[in-house]
């Protein structure tokens, strides 16, 4: 192989490897970046069979137990159930509107030792996406 050509592959080598490096991160950049935005969730039933440490933040999600909200200021407190496990939540804070007793919500938060879950973000299921307070739709 004649010199020029012996550069020209090493050159093309070295280029591939650069574009696969960069490549790489970019896509591992995007997937974690992807992995942020998610929202995932545990049901009572999974919190109730593993529980987590108590300063582990966390999302419970289900329906909103009928007959369980209770106002008393600017707390409320209500159950959710996945219908096979029930956790009691306490929340404080603004409601979203249109939460109600029956529907979907997850709430951020983490279980303590009592078993009751301390929540500080609810999002509530509305037009098929979860959201927080004030969020527009």
């Amino acid at each position: 192989m004649t010199r020029p050509a012996q550069r020209r592959r090493t050159l093309s080598l070295r280029l591939l490897v650069v574009v696969g490096a960069v490549g790489g991160a970019l896509a591992l950049l995007g997937v974690s970046g992807l992995a942020d935005t998610l929202v995932y969730y545990r049901t009572p039933t999974e919190l109730l069979a593993e529980p987590p440490p108590e300063d582990e933040r966390l999302r419970l999600g289900g329906l909103v137990q009928v007959g369980s909200l209770e106002r008393v200021g600017s707390e409320a407190r209500f159950a959710v159930t996945d219908g096979v496990a029930t956790l009691p939540v306490v929340y404080s804070g603004a409601l979203p509107a249109v939460f109600a007793e029956g529907q979907g919500a997850v709430v951020e938060g983490w279980l303590g030792g009592d078993g009751v879950f301390v929540g500080d973000l609810v999002l509530v299921k509305h037009s098929n996406e979860y959201r927080p307070v004030g969020e527009a739709g």
